[in-house]
């Protein structure tokens, strides 16, 4: 044992030299052995379930590559680690190179960090040290093992073969000669040998691997035109090939020896005891996996997120499909051998096998059973969590999006209702305000069912036990805080308005209600005063005395009027201690009036100074009419007595100039005697003319004491002086006619007689037609 673990440590000393020696691969070699290793870990990896594409890419997060060494070692790794940091894919692949070591190969140069980097020579390194371990290193032929053993075993089975001379891995194998060898040896049904040509190495080399691949489950790990193209093919892509082979010969082989054993009866009982051994060591191990695996399928602990049970998920369907299956195989194969071994024993009469308390086949299927029971309850935990946190993740971003928008709704609202614009506004700013806060109020009223599913969503979050329910918590009780402030708030700023806009009502009623008895008022006071104030013009006592009654009966009113501005100055007083009682900020002045207290105190104190001095303009002018009076009466009086004397005066002369009483000398005389009558009148005219003057003077207009006025006066004056000289001046020149013409008296009274005749007016003077007719009737002959 001490030679082989010698041997053993010099075997792998060796390449792993050679392989330092060979870090600057030539690219053909590097080319060859991607594909040879690749397609000899995916011999491997399907076996698993999975393969790789690219050797140094598939390899970096370490998990394959624990796979790999599993399935080709038949142990369990540590648990490799899930997450995707540069972190966990080192400790994977440390762990896997880890367990390299453990099987006493010396890892030179080759690093986790430089496979986790995709180093290619690097990777290639690795997976030549794991295919030199596990595929080569095994391999024993008469003493001589690994590479040389190889060798060996190759010479061996080509030896009869012509234009076949094996001495090393690369030029030995060019022709395909050597492939085609072993194949036949094995398997001559296969490959016509005879048929082959050395000078035709494609076609050798292709039919090999096409053969070794469709009959003997050797994947095909190499290309012919590599080979070929190449003038020293890579050894190690060689012998890692050559490998399959031999292990997939060497099979055959094994069975062969074990049934020459079988025909030994120690070897038979030797077998047995073996079986025997296997079955319990099977058991046992079998049992300790599943008594480790049960506590990991019944840890019911729950994750925070989605990511960590998907990991979860992820690694119990790691355990269904990497973990569980070779575990199923072993059990299997656990009641194949028991059965088996108990058959043997019965055929060669020996007694059955009793494997030890607590390893029989029903405690290996009690315990199966609790495996599977626990895998059932495990796997749907594992949906029922992930259906939760499915869950929980929807109602925690449903929670996100409307404390978002509830908040973003929010934002400034608390600033609105806490602002004091209903101080300083109008009562039409202050309807709008409260159409405008009405309006708020309904969009906070129809946000209240938001509010509500926030805290139901939040409540629903705490009962499915969310991993974030404080800062949920905490933000659902902000929301509700500042909601619950919000409707103070709404209530506060509603009622502030209400108020404010009941006193502006009321203010407002006042100010109208000042206007409506204002605005009377002052036109009363404007009308009174330009009354008052107004120039009376009277030319009667009567009219004097009825401004007198008028002005008492205006200054009767006074009192009320005195009652009515204090009224009014009482409204505008009931106002400023409003103003003043509740603080009201009054934007502007009475809007439905322009008249203020001091216009109203200013006119009314105008009023009172203006009646006093209405008081002494009356009495003023009353004097003066009286003595106006008195004037008119005087010369009523005179004008009475002279115009009558002068209408008798003309009647008296016009008789005389029309009756014929006397000669006309008489009638002269009398004239004369008229005319001095006439001229001793003129002093009582000119009284008159002195009375006329004093009236002109004090602007008197008119007289109801008599009918005469100084011009009728004046005119009947002047007729009656022109008359009497117009008739004495008419006498005169008749008695001239007469004692010029020798008219008789008789002929004079005849000529008097016709004109008064046709004299038809009685006015003293005839008209045309009249004349006409006159001088007919006297014997003139009017039709020339």
């Amino acid at each position: 044992m001490d030679h082989y673990d010698s041997q053993q440590t010099n075997d792998y000393m060796q390449p792993e030299d050679d392989w330092d020696r060979d870090l600057l691969l030539d690219p053909a070699w590097e080319k060859q052995q991607r594909k040879t290793f690749t397609a000899w870990c995916n011999s491997h990896l399907r076996k698993a379930g999975t393969q790789i594409e690219n050797i140094e890419e598939d390899f970096r997060d370490g998990l394959k590559l624990m796979l790999l060494l599993e399935v080709i070692s038949g142990e369990r790794l540590a648990k490799p680690e899930r997450g995707k940091m540069r972190v966990h894919k080192i400790s994977n692949v440390n762990k896997a190179l880890d367990f390299i070591a453990s099987k006493g190969v010396k890892l030179v140069s080759i690093g986790a960090e430089e496979i986790v980097d995709g180093n290619a020579k690097m990777t290639l390194g690795m997976i030549w040290t794991i295919i030199l371990r596990f595929a080569i290193q095994d391999i024993s032929v008469e003493e001589t093992s690994a590479k040389e053993g190889l060798l060996l075993w190759c010479q061996r089975k080509t030896a009869p073969y012509k234009n076949v001379n094996i001495q090393n891995f690369h030029i030995s194998w060019k022709d395909g000669l050597g492939f085609c060898a072993l194949i036949h040896r094995h398997r001559p049904e296969l490959i016509d040998y005879g048929k082959l040509r050395k000078d035709d190495p494609l076609t050798n080399l292709n039919t090999a691997f096409d053969v070794a691949e469709r009959y003997l489950d050797i994947p095909k790990m190499l290309d012919a035109e590599d080979i070929v193209g190449t003038a020293r093919p890579d050894e190690k892509a060689i012998m890692t090939y050559v490998s399959s082979f031999y292990h997939a010969f060497s099979g055959a082989q094994k069975a062969e020896t074990a049934a020459n054993r079988i025909c030994k009866v120690l070897a038979v009982n030797q077998e047995n005891e073996q079986l025997m051994e296997d079955y319990e060591k099977l058991a046992s191990d079998l049992l300790e996996w599943i008594r480790r695996t049960i506590p990991w399928l019944e840890n019911r602990a729950p994750e925070n997120t989605m990511q960590a049970m998907q990991q979860k998920l992820e690694d119990f369907r790691d355990y269904r499909r990497l973990h569980k299956p070779p575990k199923v195989q072993e059990k299997c194969q656990l009641e194949i051998n028991f059965n088996t071994l108990q058959t043997k024993l019965r055929l060669s009469n020996r007694p059955a096998f009793m494997p030890s308390e607590g390893k029989m086949v029903s405690d290996i299927n009690n315990a199966w059973g609790c495996l599977e029971q626990a895998e059932k309850g495990y796997e749907e935990w594992l949906l029922n969590e992930i259906r939760r946190l499915e869950r929980l993740d929807h109602l925690a971003e449903k929670f996100r999006q409307k404390a978002c928008i509830h908040e973003s709704w929010t934002d400034g609202k608390e600033a609105m209702l806490q602002q004091k614009d209903y101080e300083t506004a109008t009562l039409s700013e202050i309807k709008a305000l409260l159409k405008k806060h009405e309006a708020f109020e309904s969009d906070l009223a129809a946000h209240q069912d938001r509010v509500e599913q926030i805290a139901a969503i939040a409540q629903e979050l705490n009962e499915l036990d969310y991993y974030d329910s404080p800062s949920v918590n905490a933000r659902c009780q902000k929301i509700c805080d500042q909601w619950d402030n919000l409707g103070a708030l709404t209530q506060k700023r509603r009622e502030a308005l209400e108020r404010t806009e009941k006193l502006l009502e009321t203010i407002d009623q006042l100010y109208l209600e000042y206007a409506k008895r204002a605005a009377p008022f002052n036109n009363w006071m404007e009308g009174a005063m330009e009354d008052l104030q107004d120039t009376f013009i009277v030319h009667t006592i009567e009219e004097i005395q009825g401004l007198t009654t008028a002005h008492e009966q205006f200054k009767a009113t006074l009192p009320d009027a005195d009652k009515e501005r204090q009224a009014i100055l009482g409204i505008h007083n009931e106002v400023s201690k409003i103003v003043q009682t509740y603080h009201v900020n009054m934007a502007g002045t009475n809007p439905y009036t322009t008249i203020t207290p001091q216009e109203i105190n200013g006119k009314w104190d105008h009023v009172r100074q203006l009646v006093p001095r209405r008081d002494q303009a009356l009495m003023e002018e009353h004097a003066r009419q009286q003595h106006n009076e008195r004037l008119r009466k005087q010369f009523g009086a005179q004008a009475n007595v002279i115009g009558p004397w002068i209408q008798t005066k003309m009647e008296e002369i016009g008789r005389i100039s029309i009756e014929m009483h006397g000669t006309l000398e008489d009638q002269l005389n009398h004239l004369r005697q008229y005319e001095k009558s006439i001229v001793n009148y003129k002093p009582k005219i000119d009284q008159l003319e002195g009375d006329h003057q004093q009236i002109q003077e004090a602007l008197i207009f008119d007289n109801k004491h008599t009918n005469y006025t100084m011009e009728h006066i004046r005119v009947g004056w002047e007729q009656l002086l022109t008359t009497i000289a117009r008739t004495t001046n008419e006498v005169e020149n008749q008695i001239l006619t007469r004692d010029a013409k020798g008219i008789s008296q008789e002929q004079m009274n005849e000529f008097r007689a016709s004109f008064n005749h046709f004299d038809r007016k009685k006015t003293g003077m005839m008209d045309a037609e009249d004349f006409r007719t006159c001088l007919i009737s006297i014997g003139y002959n009017m039709v020339r």
